[in-house]
C-alpha cells in the first residue's frame, strides 16, 4: 500500500515532465510569425523544412556519409525551377544516347547515315532528306542523289567527316559507301569516339549546373544564407547523378564496342 501512493504522488510530476517534452519536440514557428503553430504561412513552412535539413547536414560527423538535400521544388519556384534544370540535364544525357545509338556502332546500317548534316548552298539537311540510303549488301550501302544531285558532292563530304571510318565513292549522282570490316583497330576508335561524345556531354553538363547556380546566387540578398547553401548542394547533386549515368552508359558502350 505504502508503494502504491508513492507512485500516485510521483504521476503528476512524470506527467508533466513528457508533457514537456513532446512539446519540445514540436517544430516552433519562426519568430514574429503571427500565425499559430502548425498553421502558418508558406514562408514559415519553407523556413522550417530548411531548417531540418541544414540541421541534419551540421549533424553529420566529419568523414561520415551526409544525406542527400532534397528540397520541394514548390517551396523555392520564386528562386528557381529546379524541375526545369532536372529537365535540361536529362536532355543532356537523352542527347548522349542517341549519339551512341545513331554514330556510334560496331555494324554500319542504312539508318546510320539518316542523320548525317549536309551543307548545302540552302543550308543544311539530314542526309535522308537529300538522297535515297538504300543497302545492296553487306558491305556497300548507296546513296541515290538524283533528287538534289547539287548536292552530291556535299554529301560525300559529309558521309567522309562522319567521324564513321566511311569512304564514299561518286559515281554520277549516285554515292557508292562500302562498309569496312571490323577490325580491332576500327572498335578501338569507335571507343574512344565514344569517351570524346562523353566528355562533350559533361562540359554541357556543367554549364546547366552553372545557370542554375547563377539563377540562385541572384537572390543572396533576399533570403537566408542557408537556402542558398542547400539549392546549391540539391543542383550539384543532381548534376553529379547525371554524370553518374552518363558514365554508365559510356562503360556500356565501350563493353559493346570492344566486345
Amino acid at each position: 500500500m505504502a508503494l502504491a501512493l508513492r507512485c500516485l504522488r510521483s504521476l503528476p510530476s512524470l506527467l508533466h515532465r513528457s508533457s514537456f517534452a513532446v512539446a519540445r519536440a514540436l517544430p516552433q514557428a519562426p519568430r514574429g510569425c503571427p500565425a499559430p503553430l502548425l498553421e502558418g504561412c508558406s514562408q514559415c513552412v519553407q523556413h522550417m523544412l530548411l531548417s531540418r535539413q541544414l540541421a541534419t547536414k551540421k549533424a553529420k560527423g566529419k568523414g561520415q556519409s551526409q544525406a542527400k538535400v532534397n528540397i520541394s521544388a514548390a517551396l523555392v519556384e520564386d528562386i528557381i525551377n529546379l524541375e526545369e534544370t532536372s529537365e535540361d540535364m536529362q536532355a543532356v544525357i537523352e542527347a548522349l544516347k542517341e549519339d551512341f545509338n545513331r554514330n556510334l556502332n560496331v555494324r554500319t546500317s542504312p539508318g546510320a547515315l539518316d542523320h548525317i548534316t549536309v551543307m548545302t548552298k540552302d543550308g543544311k539537311f539530314p542526309l535522308n532528306q537529300l538522297g535515297q540510303i538504300s543497302q545492296k549488301s553487306p558491305q556497300l550501302m548507296i546513296v541515290n542523289m538524283t533528287s538534289f544531285p547539287e548536292s552530291t558532292a556535299a554529301a560525300a563530304k559529309a558521309i567522309r567527316e562522319s567521324g564513321m571510318n566511311l569512304n564514299p565513292e561518286v559515281d554520277g549522282t549516285v554515292i557508292r559507301v562500302p562498309v569496312p570490316k571490323v577490325t580491332r583497330e576500327h572498335r578501338e576508335s569507335l571507343a574512344k569516339l565514344a569517351k570524346q561524345s562523353t566528355n562533350k556531354s559533361k562540359e554541357a553538363l556543367r554549364k546547366v549546373r552553372s545557370k542554375s547556380i547563377t539563377q540562385v546566387k541572384k537572390f543572396k540578398n533576399k533570403v537566408s544564407e542557408d537556402t542558398i547553401w542547400l539549392l546549391e548542394k540539391q543542383i550539384q547533386q543532381m548534376a553529379d547523378e547525371a554524370a553518374t549515368e552518363m558514365d554508365k552508359l559510356l562503360a556500356a558502350k565501350t563493353k559493346e564496342l570492344l566486345g
